[in-house]
């Protein structure tokens, strides 16, 4: 490989904590939530005396509620609820008309026995009486199978939109659709190309913002728009809008209240077709919305959030199916896609992403140690082959994430593209890009899908990027790459984790994260945004799993500084045509358009308007918050625009980029 090792200018020094708390990541797994084994006893003993005449000897309830089981683990593992806030119940309204009865220890005493019988792991440790501390506790759960079936609700109005469009004709055609951005990388193929020419190389400082749109929510903003003849609808992780996309007015609003433990409040979108808008949920729900009137239709727990499965990405919609993965490879978790009725949200397939991890071991995994094996989550778009009736997804890492001697082979199919046939499931073919991971350098994206005689290319090809920050392109054919490039700084990149600790570039945050590259026809060029970033890498002496927490089996240190790149690279040779450096990392999506511009946008809060052709910076546009979802460009009647988010971006308080802010979506257009 042609690795090209220049490190990025020195910028700014980062915690790790706050480098991944802000994508609810975290340096190393955290500690088991710890009490040792006295507390619990003496904590039997004052449960025995001052709780269970209402609680029940068992914890089961009596006078009042249960103590234990699925029902109260999941009420102190929701949005604003956690351990702390349970330990603040007790030690200030328990015992009733008893208040004080106990003292901090004998209460932390108590709240030591509770977790205990709700299967939180005993560790070496006292509870301390400290709210941080307290609220990193996990209560898991490892016994209960989800129900999809038991978890439906049906929408009051019934399951069946009043809204229209686009029809499924309408999401196969729309690469040629001048005004509409129908799909989150705009086509089934993921090209994130636009036909649309009015903001062209010699206008673009003419643009001026035309309207915006708020949420009033500091959630992480990392959505990709949709438009569909003039109404936009944007997400985060628990809004959903439908706006006009022209005047930024806000048609309707629905929030959804998590039903359950939540895992990461991340989202990127929706997915739409015949009055349908689709999501998935950060507590494991897929839902669909009228597009009418932002009416619930129906929703149904298809993820296992107690496992740590929670859905991110935006969904696809093919004929009557919606095709979506869970995120959660970092919690060991058995991966899968699955193909879910849009009508219902009835399970139609699931294709499982590491058999062998979810079997305890395999042919390409070994388990020497006979340690928890999993990982394979999906959390970026899909993209389709239609003519061959292919499903391309993007599987990620392995896990335990950083110690691979523990799991020895190519660990399938982890780090590799999977073509499944879209209407059963069933794997075509697939190629191992990244095999036995040991950095937690996810395979993100398998997008564009080039057609020769399309696309202005010489055969058909697939693009595949990801964190260890190296672009392939592989012939569709011989599913062989035809080059591999760097985007991003590489260094150690073949040298093993080992429990002594390793510098490696990318770290594991790096590479090109949820935001696909772009393609531009008339110039051949793969235009990709990514982030330069170094970790020292160190295995851990041992790993413990505990169902639905991270399992990363090590730590990661950062190094002290950090950058980003844009880069265009010759979709042909593989050559790289030019390179944009930024000071800070990018995360944000590229969008390339007829009138010869690469749109992008930094976490400094810059959007940038490009000239494809060789990477210079036509317009710099402060949006006033950082930028780190899919912005697009569109029309409405014969003027076109430009829509990007704004607001809370992963990396932005660790980097100290530009402040983060309430998020909105930002909407600009060349004044009449």
């Amino acid at each position: 490989m042609n690795f090209f090792n220049r490190r990025a200018s020195k910028v700014v020094s980062a915690m790790i904590c706050g480098l991944f708390s802000l994508n609810g990541f975290a340096a190393e797994a955290p500690g088991t939530g710890t009490f040792t084994e006295e507390q619990f006893e003496n904590g039997a003993d004052l449960y025995a005396r001052d709780c269970a005449v209402c609680h029940g000897a068992a914890l089961e309830g009596g006078a009042s509620r249960a103590l234990i089981g699925p029902t109260f683990r999941k009420t102190w593992s929701n949005f604003g609820a956690n351990v702390a806030d349970l330990f603040n119940i007790i030690s200030t309204t328990m015992p009733p008309r008893m208040e004080g009865n106990l003292n901090e220890a004998e209460n932390l005493e108590v709240l030591a026995f509770i977790l205990g019988s709700n299967e939180v792991l005993q560790g070496t440790e006292e509870l301390q009486n400290d709210y941080e501390y307290l609220a990193r506790i996990p209560i898991s759960r490892a016994d209960d199978q989800l129900d999809i079936a038991a978890t439906f609700i049906e929408g009051v109005y019934g399951i069946e939109p009043s809204g229209t469009g686009p029809s499924m004709d309408d999401l196969l055609n729309a690469a040629s659709n001048q005004n509409d951005w129908l799909h989150h990388n705009r086509s089934y193929q993921g090209v994130r190309y636009s036909p649309l020419s009015e903001i062209d190389r010699t206008n673009v400082g003419e643009l001026e913002q035309v309207c915006a749109y708020q949420f009033y929510s500091n959630l992480p903003m990392q959505t990709g728009p949709i438009v569909h003849q003039g109404t936009m609808y944007v997400t985060d992780a628990q809004r959903t809008a439908a706006i006009d996309a022209a005047t930024c007015q806000e048609k309707w609003a629905h929030t959804w209240e998590p039903r359950d433990r939540t895992v990461w409040p991340n989202n990127r979108g929706v997915a739409i077709k015949d009055g349908y808008v689709v999501r998935g949920t950060a507590d494991g729900y897929l839902f669909a919305l009228d597009s009418a009137n932002g009416n619930m239709l129906w929703a149904r727990q298809v993820a296992d959030p107690w496992l740590g499965e929670t859905f991110t990405m935006p969904p696809s919609l093919f004929n009557d199916m919606i095709l979506i993965g869970p995120v959660g490879s970092e919690n060991a978790i058995s991966g899968w896609l699955g193909a879910f009725s849009i009508e219902d949200g009835d399970l139609i397939w699931k294709f499982y992403t590491v058999p062998e991890a979810a079997a305890g071991g395999g042919p390409s995994w070994g388990n020497p140690e006979d340690i928890k094996l999993g990982g394979g989550a999906v959390w970026t778009p899909l993209s389709f082959d239609i003519e061959a009736n292919e499903v391309y997804v993007a599987v990620t890492n392995p896990a335990p994430d950083l110690p691979g001697y523990l799991r020895p082979g190519e660990n399938l199919y982890t780090n590799s593209i999977v073509a499944l046939d879209i209407d059963s499931g069933e794997l075509q073919w697939y190629r191992s890009i990244v095999p036995n991971d040991d950095h937690d350098w996810d395979l993100t994206q398998v997008t564009p899908v080039l057609k020769a005689g399309l696309n202005n290319v010489s055969r058909d090809m697939v693009t595949t990027v990801g964190k260890d920050g190296i672009l392939r392109t592989l012939d569709k054919q011989t599913h062989e790459p035809m080059y591999e490039t760097p985007v991003t700084t590489i260094l150690n990149y073949d040298v093993p984790v080992t429990r002594e600790g390793v510098l490696a570039c990318p770290g594991v945050t790096g590479g090109v994260l949820w935001s696909s590259p772009a393609y531009h026809e008339q110039e051949k060029l793969l235009i990709t945004s990514a982030l330069d970033y170094c970790s020292t890498f160190t295995a851990a002496e041992q790993v413990e799993h505990i169902p639905g927490q991270l399992y990363m089996g090590g730590s990661v240190v950062p190094a002290d500084s950090m950058s980003g790149w844009i880069t265009a690279v010759d979709v042909e040779t593989g050559d790289v045509r030019w390179r944009h450096q930024t000071p800070y990392p990018n995360v944000g999506a590229v969008t390339t358009t007829a009138g010869g511009l690469a749109i992008t946008g930094t976490i400094e809060g810059n959007l940038l308007l490009m000239d494809a052709n060789n990477g210079e910076v036509l317009r710099r546009i402060y949006t006033g918050a950082p930028i780190g979802g899919g912005h697009i460009t569109y029309g409405v009647g014969d003027k076109q625009f430009v829509a990007v988010g704004t607001g809370t971006a992963m990396l932005t308080l660790a980097v100290g980029a530009g402040p983060s802010r309430e998020s909105s979506i930002v909407v600009y257009a060349i004044p009449d």
